[in-house]
């Protein structure tokens, strides 16, 4: 039986969209440090590598509490990750990060956490994972270019 959907003619445009390279990863184990005494974050262990693309799906979504306090209901960094449907599904607290951005370097070494696991459907074109992100990796504050020394004109 053949698929509902020949994907070998979108190829070509998704190989224009799935250009990052997308890192899926659990945290290390914590490593107890001799010196300070104190438990620190060991080595992240890898789950896959693979080539996708991180979008923006949203706001924030706020709803009515029953004593009528407006709380935050939906994350306000709520991502798509998109891979090729051959990736692996991603299951829930699964971290992710961006290793290679093409295009956008704002997405470089940024980590976002998997809300659940990978959609599947029948007629899948990429596999879609939604995401929420954990942290980002801060500017670098600008330095404020130095004024030129000059004489008055007077």
């Amino acid at each position: 039986m053949s698929s509902p959907v020949s994907l070998a003619a979108l190829e070509p445009v998704l190989k224009r969209i799935l250009v990052d390279t997308i890192q899926m990863f659990r945290p290390g184990p914590q490593i107890l440090n001799e010196t300070t005494g104190e438990y620190e974050p060991g080595p992240d262990v890898i789950l896959w590598e693979v080539l996708g693309a991180v979008f923006s799906a949203g706001g924030p979504g706020v709803v009515m509490s029953l004593a009528g306090q407006a709380y935050q209901d939906d994350t306000r960094n709520r991502y798509q990750l998109l891979t090729w449907l051959d990736a692996p599904a991603a299951s829930r607290d699964i971290c992710v990060r961006v290793t290679t951005a093409t295009v956008d370097q704002g997405l470089l070494n940024r980590v976002w956490r998997v809300l659940d696991l990978s959609q599947a459907q029948t007629l899948a074109i990429v596999r879609t994972t939604w995401m929420d992100e954990v942290t980002q990796q801060a500017a670098q504050p600008m330095q404020a270019a130095q004024p030129e020394a000059h004489t008055p004109p007077f």
